[in-house]
């Protein structure tokens, strides 16, 4: 790979009902853009024995990116969302000085049928002049993203800018992250869509770039200035992500993120104590690793 940089294999993790497959970050590239870390949820059969409970959590100084594939989320947090997430949306949770949240299998889908969920939980670092901002939450339904084709490929604009699109989502640094589908061999060219570092998530299918074949669960770092065409195989669907790196380092504790340590042992320290925003009706309470 003379020109692409670095292929990473997903590093598969058990968190109990979920295998995770770790994307960013790993040893040799911390971050890519303002992306600092990636979950992939699934694919997993969930029901009627088990569905997906994630307790009460904090966050700082990052928003999270929820993008289901399959299945659906309920998400509640300590500013009062409670949203509903749905395949192709996008729930955008910017935890800034500090937030709370739940991540549950709604209450329609508990009925004793199985269902696929099947989803990425992506991490955003924050500008470090934002990363005390207010807590917010936005939700953009699937109707409102951009989407376009090209050739046999399907494109839709998640977030921020590219192919001389913009995103409806509020995000507060230059980045993108795009979802391509293609049926047939396609040749995707990167070249001037995208600002800033990218990477490629290969979801299903597989890829041939610069000499190499790459299957899915691997991700591609590339740069916008030295990248070749990417070639897609048949039934190939990828993210594409990534934008302008901060020029500060980006420390990561658990669920916390911030430039300044600091105030990732101040948030330990107020999440220990359970001195951190709460959702009010909600008992429950993941301690600290």
């Amino acid at each position: 790979m003379s020109n692409t940089g670095l292929i990473i294999e997903e590093r598969s993790r058990d968190i109990g009902d979920f295998l995770v497959g770790r994307l960013i970050p790993f040893r040799k590239k911390r971050m890519i853009g303002p992306f600092i870390f990636i979950d992939h949820m699934g694919p997993t059969v969930l029901g009627p024995q088990k569905y997906m409970d994630v307790d009460q959590h904090p966050h700082i100084g990052l928003s999270t990116l929820t993008y289901m594939l399959e299945g659906e989320i309920m998400h509640e947090d300590s500013i009062g969302t409670r949203q509903l997430i749905q395949p192709g949306a996008v729930n955008w949770m910017t935890a800034g000085r500090g937030v709370s949240h739940t991540e549950r299998t709604p209450k329609l889908l508990r009925n004793g049928k199985p269902f696929t969920a099947h989803g990425y939980q992506i991490w955003v670092a924050l500008p470090k002049a934002m990363e005390d901002m207010a807590p917010s939450f936005d939700h953009i339904p699937a109707e409102q993203l951009p989407r376009w084709t090209e050739g046999s490929a399907e494109f839709t604009l998640i977030a921020g800018e590219g192919y001389d699109r913009v995103s409806p989502l509020p995000v507060y640094s230059k980045l993108f992250m795009v979802e391509v589908k293609s049926k047939e061999e396609f040749v995707l060219n990167i070249r001037g869509k995208l600002k800033g570092e990218i990477g490629v998530c290969i979801v299903e299918g597989e890829i041939n770039a610069c000499g190499e074949t790459i299957g899915k669960g691997n991700i591609l770092v590339s740069k916008v200035e030295d990248s070749c065409d990417i070639q897609l195989h048949p039934n190939t669907h990828l993210l594409l992500f990534g934008g302008e790196p901060f020029p500060e380092e980006r420390h990561i504790y658990w669920n916390f993120v911030s430039s300044s340590k600091e105030k990732i042992e101040a948030a330990k320290e107020a999440w220990a104590k359970k001195d951190f925003p709460m959702i009010s009706h909600d008992p429950t309470y993941v301690p600290l690793p």
